[in-house]
């Protein structure tokens, strides 16, 4: 009997040791999960969605975490460059063609009245509308400044030709009395079509043949393109 005690004794014994070696176990595995917060400073060892952190597989620059190409940042339409008012080709893309040399004809004519007036004619060659704009910018011969434009005889919109109409300027060459001073004959005109902005000209020149005997002083004014003849002259 004393023997079997002994061995019921023993099992009970390492019975209890083997479980305590297992609890201990069992709580070092719990500790293990419990995660240290990482260093100041030290990479996460989450890896973010769609790629690594390793340097040498680094998403590049302009491409999605997917893979392919990152759409690229629209710009704005005012400075693209691509807007239809800017202009190119003389506007025609926004509606409007400018009237030009190679496209126009010009035409000088003396009239008897009123007294010292020339009368400037352009008519559209072209098989397109376009616009003149302003008044005619006139030099005659080789004088610094053109000629001064009537800014009563401004009409109320843009002269716009169809193909074969025309446009008309009258030009007040001289004073009646006399009195203005300079006065001269010129030998040669030159005209330029004034740009739509109104600052300056656009496009080449043209050279206006003057009728004979043409006379003119300081106080020569042209006035508007209009669609009249007789306003024309009558400014």
């Amino acid at each position: 009997m004393r023997t079997t005690r002994t061995s019921r004794t023993a099992l009970t014994a390492c019975a209890a040791a083997l479980l305590a070696a297992t609890t201990l176990t069992a709580c070092q595995g719990n500790d293990a999960l419990i995660k240290e917060p990482s260093p100041a400073g030290a990479a996460s060892a989450v890896q973010p969605s769609g790629g690594t952190t390793d340097s040498g597989n680094a998403q590049p620059v302009g491409h999605s975490p997917s893979g392919g190409t990152a759409a690229p940042t629209a710009k704005g339409g005012a400075g693209d460059g691509n807007s239809k008012a800017g202009g190119g080709k003389g506007g025609a893309e926004a509606g409007f063609v400018a009237c030009a040399a190679g496209s126009t004809r010009i035409v000088a004519t003396k009239v008897e009245r009123p007294v010292n007036h020339m009368l400037l004619t352009v008519t559209n060659t072209g098989k397109r509308a376009c616009d003149v704009y302003l008044a005619p910018l006139l030099r005659f011969d080789d004088e610094q400044a053109a000629t001064q434009i009537v800014e009563d005889s401004k009409p109320q919109a843009v002269t716009t030709l169809a193909p074969g109409e025309s446009a008309y300027a009258g030009v007040t060459l001289s004073s009646a009395t006399g009195e203005a001073a300079h006065g001269y004959k010129p030998e040669k005109l030159e005209l330029h079509f004034a740009a739509r902005s109104g600052s300056g000209s656009a496009g080449a020149p043209v050279k206006v043949t003057l009728p004979a005997d043409t006379y003119k002083d300081d106080s020569a004014a042209v006035t508007y393109w209009l669609t009249s003849m007789q306003d024309a002259l009558n400014h």
